[in-house]
């Protein structure tokens, strides 16, 4: 480790629904855990007073005097220059922070990194990409799920190529296979769109071909490409039946004595393993691929241990060579194609 450069992460401070506080105290988790230069963006003085002395030496402070809101346009972070978020953006570009952490307005991220930041070389558009939980404990890479809503055939194709990069490289899976989401796994089934993407996907290593929405779930297949509104909308489906669930259970389960003891049994392992699995503080945030840098974007909601994770996602993707490995899968393909 000691002749690895030190990663520096530029931290959004201000952008999470709940202000700095989970941020920061997020940021601290982290560094007791993980060596890393945390850069935060704010406002120096309430940033200031929810940092212990200790920590004081170790983080660096960028003066930030505006906040995007959640219900600003994401168009306008452009013009917004003195905003926290524009300002954790511009130091990326710059080439003084390696990657951006952010549980700010997710529109305003991903248009500033895509804009600001700038795709790699042979990427057309980026994906947010999203772990979700399966039967065998594991995750499944699910993108796009929000950062192109209005699709191409060659978006899906280079989603394919992303997604199989990073569950390689990042996720640690030697030769991932990569499903395309579609109403029937037939080669058959899908509209126009999914139809043309799967004639392109057909030469990707690792590709098994069409997929349905359960198949995420069932770990048939490591990654699943869609488009971002089909993947949004999948996405927030899937933490609403995840919460549905765990209501209905505990409904259940107040019902019954048998049940309450039962319950009571089976809480450390059980329960806790359940949550663990469907939390979105697990995994901290979704990365955009296909960017030439690293930005990481969280919920606006996310307590401290979300992004303490988000941090250390933002770490392992700088670690990695998932992005030279997304270029050299793009090229590859090009000249064999």
């Amino acid at each position: 480790m000691s002749n690895q450069k030190l990663i520096r992460v530029a931290i959004d401070a201000m952008g999470g629904d709940y202000g700095p506080e989970p941020i920061i105290e997020g940021c601290i988790q982290a560094m007791d855990e993980r060596l890393f230069q945390p850069i935060l963006v704010g406002d120096r003085e309430e940033i200031l007073s929810y940092i212990p002395q200790y920590y004081l030496e170790k983080v660096e402070i960028i003066e930030a005097s505006d906040v995007i809101d959640m219900h600003d346009q994401a168009t306008n972070a452009l013009k917004r220059k003195e905003s926290s978020i524009y300002k954790a953006v511009e130091l990326v570009r710059d080439g003084k922070a390696d990657a951006v952490v952010s549980a700010g307005h997710s529109g305003a991220t991903m248009t500033l990194a895509t804009l600001r930041i700038g795709r790699l070389p042979h990427i057309n558009k980026p994906a947010l990409a999203t772990l979700m939980p399966n039967t065998e404990s594991k995750k499944t890479l699910v993108l796009d799920v929000g950062a192109v809503v209005d699709c191409k055939p060659l978006n899906l194709y280079q989603f394919g190529v992303m997604g199989a990069a990073y569950a390689q490289e990042v996720m640690g899976i030697e030769s991932p296979r990569v499903g395309l989401l579609s109403n029937g796994e037939e080669d058959s089934k899908g509209n126009d769109l999914t139809k043309e993407a799967f004639g392109m996907m057909k030469e990707l290593p690792g590709f098994v071909g069409n997929v349905e929405g359960r198949d995420i779930f069932n770990a048939t297949v490591d990654v699943v490409v869609t488009d971002g509104f089909t993947g949004n909308v999948l996405l927030k489906t899937g933490e609403g039946v995840a919460m549905t669930i765990l209501s209905l259970m505990k409904q259940q389960i107040r019902k019954s004595l048998p049940a309450k003891i039962g319950a009571l049994l089976m809480k450390k392992k059980v329960f806790d393993n359940l949550k663990k699995q469907i939390d979105y503080a697990e995994y901290g945030g979704a990365p955009l691929l296909g960017i030439n840098g690293c930005a990481i974007v969280s919920h606006g909601s996310s307590n401290s241990k979300a992004i303490k994770n988000a941090i250390f996602q933002a770490i392992n993707y700088m670690r990695s060579d998932v992005n030279k490995k997304i270029e050299e899968r793009l090229i590859h393909n090009e000249i064999n194609s």
